[in-house]
């Protein structure tokens, strides 16, 4: 009888240890099918990069992000504006994308490349560029028209505001006004102790903020036109250039330390308010020029300042 009760203890002891060991496998089985499909699953699309990054970067405009009729779109002033392959159009316009150049959401990059010489075959790629050749296709500017409530030459004045900035007046759209007393604060204490600032302060002429117009040599519109944008011109130039435009025929042979730029302390307090700036540009070059475009940041991964 004994033998009996000890033979069955020992069988259901081995039966929970197979049911406990399976249950435990299966669970390693369970883990591995997640991590795998958690691995599988794909990055998100640049559609939703860019509508995600615009959420994140307008928050006092854009109410929301989805995925809508077969494409990413967001939500500002009751009007969904589509990704569109890049052109940002209202739903009425989605079919006419071909008649528009996208908008620029490309990688922002904090460091040049070292400089080297152009090739022969990429100096005739850029004379071949600046000669006779079509004017491209406009970009859509229905949607920042909408973001800064500037539709037109006299809608975008009435959003504009004139501040004082290191000692000058320029008129600015009032979103980033206060970004721009930020950084004016932030350059005012590192010119306190390093005296490059303090020069390049002393240095300025005059700023353009806001002026409607077209983006010179195109027929899109410049952000200048929302008051998005300042150039701080310099009382001398000390012989080097600062404008591609103005730098001649063969404008990309100039090296960087023949450019006139900013100090790095200077150009790094813009950018960590969420302004970019035209010195970064590979192909062309305009040093003076800062525009507000938090998005780039965003969609290149670095962290922007975070506002008092």
């Amino acid at each position: 009888m004994k033998k009996a009760i000890i033979a069955i203890a020992i069988a259901g002891f081995i039966l929970v240890s197979c049911i406990a060991s399976r249950i435990e496998s299966q669970d390693s089985q369970d883990e591995a099918v997640e991590n795998t499909i958690l691995a599988a699953e794909p990055e998100p699309s640049r559609a939703e990069q860019v509508a995600t990054a615009l959420v994140t970067a307008y928050p006092q405009r854009i109410e929301k992000a989805e995925f809508r009729d077969g494409d990413w779109a967001i939500l500002l002033d009751d009007t969904w504006f589509y990704y569109a392959e890049g052109r940002l159009l209202p739903e009425e316009l989605r079919e006419k994308l071909s008649e528009y150049s996208p908008v620029f959401f490309y990688g922002y990059q904090r460091e040049l490349p070292p400089w080297t010489p152009l090739s022969p075959e990429q100096v005739s790629r850029f004379r071949n560029r600046n000669s006779d050749q079509p004017i491209r296709r406009p970009r859509s500017n229905y949607f920042f028209d909408a973001l800064y409530q500037a539709h037109n030459r006299a809608e975008s004045y009435e959003r504009v505001e004139t501040i004082q900035f290191l000692g000058h007046r320029v008129a600015v759209h009032n979103l980033i006004s206060e970004k721009l007393s930020f950084i004016e604060e932030h350059i005012l204490i590192a010119s306190e102790t390093d005296p490059q600032v303090r020069t390049w302060i002393n240095n300025i002429s005059n700023l353009e903020g806001w002026n409607w117009r077209n983006i010179a040599g195109s027929q899109s519109r410049s952000y200048h036109s929302y008051g998005a944008a300042i150039d701080i011109l310099p009382r001398s130039l000390g012989g080097k250039v600062m404008y591609w435009q103005w730098a001649g025929p063969e404008w990309w042979n100039i090296p960087y330390e023949s450019r006139y730029n900013p100090p790095d302390t200077v150009i790094e307090i813009f950018e960590s308010y969420g302004f970019y700036w035209g010195g970064r540009w590979l192909h062309y070059f305009d040093t003076m020029h800062f525009e507000y475009r938090p998005e780039v940041f965003i969609l290149s991964g670095i962290t922007l300042a975070a506002s008092p």
